[in-house]
């Protein structure tokens, strides 16, 4: 009998385009050998071209449709991506604090998806105030890019220090382990950041900027490879460094798709695969 993969949960909005959003986020966790659920959390009409309109689902099914998951499957982790609106985050806080103590949910990975490449601005106000408040204390790690960490704590962030502190913030305001991804600056630049009982210890993951213009999903691709290595037991540094690992790769492979930025190859190792495969069948 196969062995049962873990189960990641994502929740997070619909991309009809399939660079983000769940569809995106079920891509990537097949791609890291894990079974992948999913809760919409709002629907968007966007290509890669843009994001044109966000339409938030009912908070109330949303709350069904987690507590009926979470009843039926054994989940290993959970990815939180798009929420849309504040009674949409309240939703989401309520079912994670719900869930507290024996049964509470593992490794929680909170993207804090505020606005959209295209400058569409898919988190209101309230909502981003209620994720500082319920959601981010209630997450096993943060990723924010440097623009998201820059809202979420009121700082200025454009380089590396100033991840540091934007790091030391967001400690302060209840989150145990953040990924600060600085794929927006001039060099990729990631930084880990966790606290220990001794203190506040933190990694710095560098890589070379790829010139591509397949990028659109590389957050809701890092946030959700690093809930399937954490589902597989992986330790925070090295969830990170395999994370950016995957979606550096998965940029290199993509192909040009639509009139905007195109999605990047979130199973780009099927192709190497089928190359391997066809490789050996002809020697």
């Amino acid at each position: 009998m196969a062995e049962t993969p873990q189960v990641v949960l994502t929740i997070a909005g619909f991309d009809p385009s399939s660079g983000a959003g769940v569809t995106a986020d079920i891509k990537t966790i097949a791609a890291h050998g894990c079974y992948g659920v999913a809760c919409i959390t709002a629907m968007t009409v966007q290509s890669t071209a843009g994001v044109r309109r966000v339409e938030a689902v009912d908070p109330g099914l949303i709350t069904e449709t987690l507590n009926e998951l979470a009843a039926d499957i054994p989940i290993a982790a959970v990815h939180i991506g798009m929420l849309g609106i504040a009674k949409v985050v309240r939703a989401v806080a309520e079912f994670l604090a719900q869930r507290q103590g024996k049964s509470k949910l593992p490794n929680i990975v909170l993207d804090p998806i505020l606005r959209s490449s295209s400058g569409a601005e898919l988190l209101d106000a309230p909502g981003t105030k209620l994720l500082i408040e319920r959601l981010i204390p209630l997450a096993t790690v943060l990723t924010p890019n440097v623009d998201e960490a820059a809202v979420l704590t009121g700082l200025k962030v454009t380089n590396l220090d100033e991840m540091r502190t934007a790091a030391a913030r967001l400690h302060e305001m209840g989150s145990p382990a953040v990924v600060i991804t600085g794929g927006h600056l001039d060099k990729a630049i990631d930084l880990l950041s966790f606290t220990t009982k001794h203190g506040v210890e933190q990694e710095v993951f560098k890589a070379e900027r790829q010139r591509s213009n397949s990028t659109h999903g590389t957050g809701c691709a890092f946030a959700t490879a690093m809930a399937c290595h954490l589902a597989l037991d992986r330790g925070l540094a090295e969830a990170a460094l395999l994370a950016k690992t995957y979606v550096t790769a998965a940029i290199a492979a993509g192909h040009p798709l639509g009139r905007g930025t195109g999605p990047v190859h979130h199973l780009y190792r099927m192709n190497q695969q089928r190359r391997a495969a066809s490789s050996g069948s002809e020697s």
